[in-house]
């Protein structure tokens, strides 16, 4: 008859596991800890690690101050703003704004250029020849009539009150 075979394992010692893993770290990672120590380095350099433990050192001063300023009715009118026009944003065809913020640099420039002498009355009417200028003035002119629908509507007006 087969005896069995006596199977005595020692005991796991996650500890030690962990300090064997830990004693291999810097040779398996050798790159990655020298990459840390040099983002280190320029963090202290420019003063970011001496805010950040100043942060921490007075976190709660630093937090009650900030909750304070978010209380005034003028924060929070900017936080309701700026939270409409994320959602505006989020809206608009980006090919559309792509646009739009292309030709606004191209169309700063050009004014530059003309100087700060305005043009004449028939300079000025000679520019409504262009399709260009008419095709903008459309998109303008949509523009403030949707927005004079809703700014004058009795909707927006009763939500006010």
């Amino acid at each position: 008859m087969a005896k069995p075979i006596p199977l005595d394992l020692p005991p796991r010692d996650p500890r030690e596991e962990l300090r064997a893993r830990l004693h291999d770290a810097p040779v398996e990672h050798a790159e990655a800890l020298l990459a840390g120590y040099e983002v280190l380095q320029g963090l202290h350099d420019r003063g970011v690690l001496e805010l950040l433990r100043g942060l921490l050192e007075s976190g709660d001063q630093v937090l009650q101050t900030f909750v304070d300023l978010t209380r005034t009715p003028e924060s929070m009118r900017a936080i309701r703003n700026l939270l409409i026009l994320a959602k505006t944003l989020g809206k608009i065809d980006p090919d559309l704004f792509d646009g739009f913020a292309m030709a606004l640099p191209q169309a700063m420039q050009q004014a530059k250029e003309q100087g700060k002498e305005p043009p004449g009355f028939l300079a000025l009417v000679n520019k409504f020849r262009s399709k260009d200028l008419r095709r903008g003035i459309v998109a303008v002119n949509s523009l403030l009539e949707a927005w004079g629908r809703d700014f004058f509507s009795e909707t927006h007006s009763d939500s006010k009150a």
